[in-house]
């Protein structure tokens, strides 16, 4: 899961974008305690708890991929982003106002987001897969096509339907269409030799001329600076040779992140250790109704916060057991009001130790870890439903 593909002044306006209650807000509820929870990585099979009745005036459109797709890394990797133009066939204006992912193949699956298109964009993005050999184009990044695309859906493990509240949605135009971005993760894929996956997405649409209220999806990110666990020594221990190699399986972008991070929040000298944050303006008011945490597999705990260190200080978000698979986004129990100039905080504790535990990365080479897509890599995220002030 990743930023959008923009410069670096452009992200910090689109980004970070979060907020405090006048009140104190209770943490949000429903994640699961990680301890209780099993394992991380153990990637359940399905997210196929029951649907929820739909609401007045809601009808539901099914999309999947149009045939299967086997995940095939490049550059050696273990990881596979992949995107593919999908279309809902929207002749006239509608809001998303939920989605339901529908993995086929579960256990190959990191992630998935679905970014909306205008009808010109989508007319980039054909062009984008016709050059591209196979089904779909690979998307280290966002969705591959040029411009800014918005992100409407996601899935992540432990994921089922994701309902918006009563009133709100994501306004979808005519012609819109979607991109179904899939991070593919084959780290546990016995023999390296995977099966190909056909998924799809149940979509929640409501006639846009209804009275409500148009969502937008905003992240806002820390930097991870995760030296080896104690005693090791293997080669990637060394933070420029780890940068250096998320560049080899992802590209520039990808080894600028780390770098970008650092600078923007640390001043440019990192601080290695298992807890980051970082400090940020927010810059639109309006309202958080859904709030979820992303990290990958050494993931601890991950917070945001409003003003902290202040008496207005508030807490948006509060997960201190992380579980890998268990990252639905949660409705907050009181939506939370933007203001501008207000402070986000986003804080990860990432633990080294957790490579030698799980089946998934104990074979791999120690290395210190910083941002990167690949599930051996890690994140620092906060993913936000945000309504913006008209």
């Amino acid at each position: 899961m990743r930023f959008p593909r923009t410069a670096a002044t452009t992200l910090l306006a689109v980004l970070i974008v979060t907020a405090c209650a006048s009140d104190p807000a209770p943490p949000p509820t429903g994640i699961p305690d990680a301890a209780s929870a099993g394992p991380h990585g153990s990637h359940p099979t399905t997210s196929a708890a029951p649907a929820a009745p739909l609401r007045a005036g809601e009808r539901t459109v099914d999309l999947a991929l149009p045939e299967p797709y086997t995940p095939s890394p490049p550059n050696g990797g273990t990881d596979d982003y992949r995107c593919f133009l999908v279309d809902p066939g929207l002749t006239e204006a509608a809001y998303l106002t939920g989605s339901r992912f529908l993995p086929q193949n579960a256990n190959l699956l990191h992630h998935a987001i679905f970014y909306r298109l205008s009808a010109e964009q989508a007319d980039d993005a054909k062009q984008v897969d016709a050059s591209s050999p196979g089904q779909g184009w690979t998307c280290f990044g966002d969705s591959g096509v040029p411009g800014q695309t918005a992100w409407v859906a996601s899935w992540a493990p432990g994921t089922g339907e994701t309902l918006m509240p009563d009133g709100f949605g994501f306004r979808m135009p005519p012609g819109s269409k979607l991109v179904m971005q899939i991070h593919y993760n084959l780290l546990g894929v016995a023999d390296g030799r995977p099966a190909a996956d056909q998924s799809g997405i149940e979509m929640r649409l409501a006639d846009g001329g209804a009275p409500l209220t148009g969502l937008e999806t905003t992240l806002a990110m820390a930097p991870v600076e995760l030296p080896c666990e104690p005693g090791a020594t293997d080669p990637l221990c060394d933070r420029e040779a780890a940068i250096a190699d998320v560049g080899r399986r992802f590209g520039g972008q990808s080894a600028g992140m780390a770098r970008w991070l650092s600078q923007r929040c640390d001043g440019g000298t990192p601080a290695p250790g298992s807890t980051q944050h970082c400090d940020q303006p927010i810059t639109r008011p309006g309202t958080i109704h859904l709030a979820g945490g992303h990290m990958h597999m050494l993931g601890r705990s991950i917070k945001v916060e409003i003003n902290p260190d202040t008496p207005q200080a508030r807490t948006v978000l509060d997960v201190p057991r992380y579980n890998f698979d268990n990252q639905a986004l949660v409705t907050l129990p009181k939506p939370v009001t933007v203001h501008r100039e207000d402070t986000v905080r986003v804080t990860c504790t990432h633990d080294a130790t957790l490579r030698q535990q799980l089946p998934q990365l104990r074979t791999l080479p120690s290395r210190y870890v910083v941002w990167g897509e690949g599930t051996s890599d890690e994140m620092c995220l906060g993913i936000m439903i945000f309504a913006p002030e008209a």
